[in-house]
């Protein structure tokens, strides 16, 4: 499938996904409202029928005026002009409220007239016991508030009648709009979750493909080298010319050996996918390790018209490594400093140390890398992009190999660098 393809398919599958949730958030809102009228109708409804039974309680006509007001959310209270018996409240209250199967927790209080304040203030909790009173007894007349009635309900007896968790209970009665939500929410994760695998399985793919290039580069110049060398070798008269005769067969053996190297770093792959580094380590000292890599590499830095500066501040620079492993980090490391620069390489290699880690630090005035690739950089086969132009060899394997054996010493690497402006890799190695 092509990038733009897949591209328009994952767009398509976001904008299918997310037409989807807003549907569902939409319907559940719906619903949810539908629920919160008719909770708000069940409750006048009761508290009307209340009202009326109290009226014939007191042998009083009932008025024609809404006798019902629903001050705000949570709070409704009920104008009755006559006495109100607290305990035959309670219990027409809770009659009521159970036979439109009412169960959220309320508070309810009588207006007392003659002292002008809320009485009472007894708490149910049907949701936790629905036959019995919860002998505990708020502190009603903060709960409800005489400033929240019209006045012309301060005239005269009402009680009031207060809710809580109303939002709470309403999502509970909701079940199947809950469970079809809870079922998008996982269809949403497993979409984000394979969308999240095809891009990374379509990254590695592209990664492989730049390998398999790259692969191919590497082994084709080396062989059209020695098919070159060996066409040469074929002519009889190279015999007469054994100085010519030596040089092709000099050219053949390097080639060959070459070949020989990139097929080891081939087959060491394998073994650095499991992170199995074997490290032989014993306590050496670093500023000798790193000595010997400079000296070994400087023909390949003087070949490119540069040379290697060393700065080994380090106090303390004795610590248990692999010798081979930590000479072939610094092989990368001066090795890629040689390769990635325009003009005369200068490679700075500088250490220092405290009481609890070693610090090397190698520096370089090469081309840099852009921030966009310094997270990358250290993946396994990346290579920066360069397009088809093919300069520079290699398989994108040495800084992966290098991230690998400095964190099986239990050391960390970073990496500072601006485009033009070189690079500094820089590795901690803990002195315990």
């Amino acid at each position: 499938m092509s990038r733009l393809a897949l591209r328009i398919v994952i767009a398509l599958a976001v904008v299918s996904i997310l037409g989807i949730a807003i549907t569902q958030i939409y319907w559940v809102r719906k619903a949810f409202d539908l629920k919160e009228n008719q909770f708000n109708n069940d409750v006048n409804l009761a508290l009307e029928n209340v009202a009326t039974q109290i009226f014939g309680y007191n042998k009083m006509v009932a008025p024609a005026s809404k006798i019902v007001d629903q001050v705000s959310t949570n709070y409704f209270v009920v104008l009755l002009n006559g006495p109100i018996d607290s305990n035959l409240l309670g219990y027409l209250i809770k009659t009521e409220f159970d036979k439109r199967k009412i169960t959220t927790d309320y508070q309810y209080g009588v207006y007392d007239c003659a002292d002008q304040c809320m009485v009472g203030g007894n708490y149910y909790a049907p949701t936790k016991n629905s036959s019995k009173q919860n002998t505990k007894t708020p502190s009603l007349p903060n709960q409800i508030s005489l400033t929240e009635l019209p006045t012309t309900q301060t005239d005269g007896y009402y009680f009031g009648v207060r809710f809580f968790n109303i939002e709470a209970n309403l999502v509970s009665q909701m079940g199947i709009w809950v469970f079809s939500s809870s079922v998008l929410l996982i269809v949403i994760f497993f979409f984000a979750y394979a969308l999240f695998v095809i891009l990374k399985q379509r990254r590695l793919s592209e990664v492989q493909k730049d390998f398999i290039n790259n692969m191919t580069h590497e082994f084709k110049t080396p062989l059209s080298t020695i098919a070159i060398s060996s066409g040469v070798l074929k002519d009889p008269s190279i015999i007469q010319t054994p100085e010519r005769l030596l040089n092709y067969a000099t050219i053949i053996e390097n080639e060959t050996h070459r070949l020989k190297q990139q097929v080891e770093r081939v087959l060491q792959m394998a073994r650095w996918e499991k992170n199995s580094l074997n490290l032989k380590r014993e306590p050496l000292s670093l500023h000798q390790i790193i000595s010997e890599s400079a000296k070994n590499n400087l023909f390949a830095v003087e070949k490119a018209g540069g040379n290697v500066q060393l700065q080994l501040n380090a106090t303390d620079d004795v610590l248990p490594v692999d010798k081979l492993h930590l000479s072939n980090v610094l092989y990368n490391l001066i090795d890629n400093a040689v390769k990635y620069c325009q003009q005369q390489p200068v490679i700075t290699i500088s250490t220092e140390s405290t009481s609890q880690v070693f610090t090397l630090a190698v520096a370089d005035n090469g081309i840099g890398i852009s921030k966009e690739n310094q997270t990358k950089i250290f993946h396994r086969f990346y290579r920066v992009p360069t397009g088809n132009v093919h300069d520079v060899k290699g398989f994108g394997l040495g800084l992966n190999y290098v991230k690998l054996v400095v964190e099986a010493h239990g050391g960390r690497i970073t990496v500072q660098s601006k485009i033009g402006n070189g690079s500094i890799f820089k590795i901690v190695l803990p002195l315990a």
